[in-house]
């Protein structure tokens, strides 16, 4: 490079003048033998293709239309009426094992204790409670009553249960002939009036009670209004009957206030839904005027039986199932119809859309587009007059221009590349973030350069911070994980000896997760004084969510096994509660035996488990090949079968879960029930909790280093006898 005087020839500088310049004069050539044949061509081009954009835009905007209010529709009501409907189903659920429940306690009375009961008290409001209601002119002090009513108390733990299982449950209860009511809610206060006298309540007055009693079978009652709260909702209840004669009334009822309020806020852009009954009554619509209006039950029409012929067959077809999406004439007007059948209570959810909206988008696109076209053509008619008498003129003026500027333009590049340059060597530790400065915006590539300069300091610094953030909330999530730990370990039985006072039996168990909190579970107690239940499981999955999912399945099981059932009637009722709720679609592999103490008889079923290891008096471990049902939390409706073994004093029954035979070396080499069974006979006589430190010691032996990649849980029964 050589400087003379200012210029620098060979530099930047020149560079930049130079290649102005050729494109300069390269340009006016060619910009004024173009300018007159584009200007002719584009004023025809313009023509033909505004009225072939304007038929492809009515084309294209009334077919994606169609296609989206049919696919939006579809999916938005299926979704909404398959909510509705598992919410029902979950009520239908819940008032069945009210019933079965009740039905033992009335069958045999004699076997259960009389549980004490109180009446409402509105210091506890807001409280979940039991609360006993005696309609006017009843004697709850009466021996038989008092009797029955202690028996009914017995549903209180279930029906507590039951009423957390939906957030949007307003009460579980059991009414009696006599006029006795036993409800459980969290609102004490609202069976008191403003002057602290509680409200008279008969629940034989009461529709569901007469529907229940009055079909025999569960039902589910209309919408109502709930006589302590007054909120919209709907009772599903069920009679119980004992040698013909009616027991009880139990049930459960919903509150529809969030699904009247959605269906009153559905209506937008064109578009609403509406909930139609069994009776063909529009129960729930954001409609004040027209057919599908609310109107009170008494004056309603059936729509099945309405002069609308589409219409009312749509809405008989959507009580069998879900239909198509129609256009049904409807006040006037047109409209876009679904309908999407809820099976529990026989209702059907309709979506409706006005063919009048639909239509808009593609009407206002049209406008819009001609209105554009039209300005478009006056401009360009007006400017290009112009434009044409004063770009010859302009061309010339800017050549100069722009030659002039270059020299000053090579400058302006050059001076803040330096900057940059020495901003960039100047940082250090303590100093990373380059900043930005008024030198550097000078609306090119260089400002860009600039930015991305100061954007990487910038990221680099904050990528400093999120480092040290995301190192604490590892920390907080560790500590976390270790309480999830503690209170999973606190669930199951850790109490060692389990119980001291009974001689015919040792136990012993253990569970060491995977990882912070495991999937596995095991429990034992006694459902009576001659009973223990034993509760082998594995949730699928590990972590949290497997945790979760554990800790509700062994509350059902426990539930389940204290009312008395069998091993079999206990996996079959847990896998109808859990499937009623398992939207992630997890299940439990869980074994089960329930001992008799006093003869050694154990009842035992398995849904998927690993087969249990049982040692007779005198002999060896081997394993037991039982039937397996399918896993908890797969199918509905399973019925499993259950299985006896025998038990003589001195035999033992060692139950797992997959993790102990799955444990795997370094070698890919899994552990394996052989070599399991060869740890528990290495000194088959040993005491139960020696047996298990037998059989981890031979797993850790053979995993050594290898990572544990399932929960290892075992427990071990000896049977002693009567002593």
């Amino acid at each position: 490079m050589r400087r003379i005087k200012n210029l620098v020839i060979g530099g930047i500088e020149n560079k930049l003048f130079n290649l102005i310049l050729v494109t300069v004069l390269l340009i006016s050539a060619a910009f004024l033998a173009v300018m007159l044949y584009q200007g002719r061509m584009l004023a025809r081009l313009t023509d033909s293709t505004g009225e072939k954009q304007r038929e492809s835009i009515s084309a294209i905007t009334d077919s994606v239309m169609d296609q989206v209010i049919v696919q939006s529709m579809d999916r938005t009501t299926r979704l909404e009426a398959y909510i509705a409907d598992e919410m029902f189903h979950g009520l239908e659920d819940r008032v069945s094992m009210l019933g079965e429940y009740a039905g033992q306690l009335f069958a045999d009375p004699d076997e259960y204790s009389r549980m004490p009961y109180a009446a409402p008290d509105p210091q506890r409001n807001g409280e979940v409670t039991a609360q006993l209601i005696l309609a006017d002119g009843v004697d709850g002090s009466a021996r038989a009553l008092s009797s029955r009513l202690g028996l009914i108390a017995n549903m209180s733990d279930l029906m507590i249960s039951l009423f957390g299982a939906s957030a949007e449950t307003n009460s579980c209860f059991v009414a009696l002939p006599d006029g006795a009511f036993l409800v459980v809610d969290d609102r004490s206060a609202s069976k008191f009036g403003e002057n602290g006298e509680r409200i008279s309540y008969d629940p034989r007055t009461r529709p569901w009670y007469q529907q229940a009693v009055e079909k025999g079978e569960l039902i589910f009652t209309d919408v109502e209004i709930d006589a302590f709260t007054g909120d919209v909702g709907i009772v599903c209840a069920m009679p119980v009957y004992e040698d013909g004669r009616l027991c009880a009334v139990v049930g459960s009822d919903l509150f529809l206030t969030s699904m009247q309020d959605n269906i009153q806020g559905s209506e937008e852009n064109g578009g609403f839904q509406c909930v139609i009954n069994q009776n063909g009554h529009v129960v729930f619509s954001p409609r004040t005027q027209g057919t599908l209006r609310v109107v009170a039950s008494q004056e309603a029409e059936d729509i099945r039986n309405s002069d609308n012929t589409e219409l009312a067959s749509l809405v008989l077809d959507a009580m069998k199932g879900q239909t198509d999406v129609r256009l049904i004439p409807l006040d006037g007007g047109s409209y876009y119809m679904i309908g999407v059948p809820m099976d529990t209570v026989g209702w059907t959810l309709i979506s409706v859309f006005d063919t009048e909206m639909a239509a808009q988008p593609g009407r206002m696109l049209q406008e819009s587009y001609r209105q554009t076209e039209e300005e478009a053509k006056a401009f360009y008619r007006d400017q290009a007059g112009r434009s044409r008498l004063t770009i010859i003129v302009l061309l010339a003026a800017a050549a100069c221009l722009t030659l002039a500027g270059a020299l000053v333009l090579g400058k302006r590049i050059v001076r803040p590349l330096n900057l940059i340059t020495e901003r960039i060597r100047n940082l250090k530790e303590g100093n990373l973030e380059f900043r930005m400065e008024d030198e550097f915006r000078t609306g090119d590539e260089i400002e860009i350069l600039a930015e991305s300069f100061a954007a990487i300091s910038h990221k680099t610094v904050g990528y400093i911070d999120e480092v040290k953030r995301v190192t604490a909330e590892k920390e907080r999530i560790g500590t976390e994980l270790q309480m999830a730990t503690r209170i999973q370990s606190a669930m199951l039985p850790h109490i060692f000896p389990a119980f001291p006072d009974r001689p015919e039996m040792d136990i012993y168990a253990s569970m060491d997760p995977a990882k912070e909190v495991g999937g596995d579970f095991y429990d034992y107690f006694l459902i009576d004084e001659d009973h223990l239940c034993m509760v082998m499981a594995d949730v699928s999955g590990k972590g949290v969510p497997a945790a979760l999912f554990m800790m509700a399945s062994k509350i059902i099981i426990q539930s389940s096994a204290m009312m008395g059932l069998s091993a079999g009637e206990i996996l079959t009722r847990t896998n109808a509660a859990v499937c009623s709720n398992n939207a992630e679609e997890m299940f439990v592999t869980v074994w089960i035996g329930i001992l008799e103490l006093s003869t050694g008889k154990l009842t035992a079923s398995n849904a998927g488990h690993e087969y249990p290891v049982l040692k007779k008096a005198g002999g060896e471990f081997e394993q037991i090949r039982d039937a397996h049902g399918f896993v908890i939390g797969g199918f509905e409706d399973m019925r499993y079968k259950e299985y006896e073994l025998e038990l003589e004093p001195g035999a033992k029954l060692f139950v797992y879960t997959d993790g102990v035979p799955e444990a795997t070396n370094a070698a890919q080499e899994m552990f394996g029930s052989d070599r399991m069974i060869a740890a528990l006979n290495q000194d088959a006589d040993a005491e139960p909790v020696q047996l298990l430190k037998n059989v981890r010691k031979a797993v850790d032996e053979f995993v050594q280093d290898a990572e544990q990649f399932d929960d290892l849980t075992m427990m071990c029964l000896e049977y002693k006898g009567k002593q």
